[in-house]
């Protein structure tokens, strides 16, 4: 059974690039831009990374609405369990190559979480 970390986080921002800057200059964070994805990412030692996602894009993004993503072996067990508990799926388990899989729920409050399962869980 996954220990169920926080893995991840989603800073939603207008321009991930210029808030990548801000946050590497504020925290010394280590920011890397993954180009196929135009994805800005981050590591905050010791804690999880994240990444800048661009406010209004394809996820629906929207500023204040931080994404924390949890670790899950098994990503549809979870998700039953959550929707058991009164969540509703979002985005089913959905792959993102050569890395893993991600889904996200709404808890009953509306917050949305995201599960992550890596390749090499």
């Amino acid at each position: 059974m996954s220990n169920h970390s926080v893995v991840h986080i989603e800073i939603p921002a207008n321009d991930p690039a210029v808030a990548g800057k801000f946050y590497a200059d504020l925290f010394d964070w280590k920011i890397q831009v993954d180009p196929s994805f135009d994805y800005h990412m981050f590591q905050a030692e010791p804690g999880p990374g994240g990444g800048f996602v661009k406010v209004g894009g394809e996820g629906d993004y929207k500023v204040g609405e931080v994404l924390i993503y949890v670790s899950s072996d098994d990503i549809d067990a979870t998700l039953a369990k959550a929707e058991s508990l009164g969540a509703k799926t979002l985005v089913s388990r959905t792959e993102i190559p050569h890395t893993g899989w991600f889904a996200i729920f709404a808890d009953p409050s509306g917050n949305r979480i995201a599960l992550y399962k890596s390749v090499s869980q």
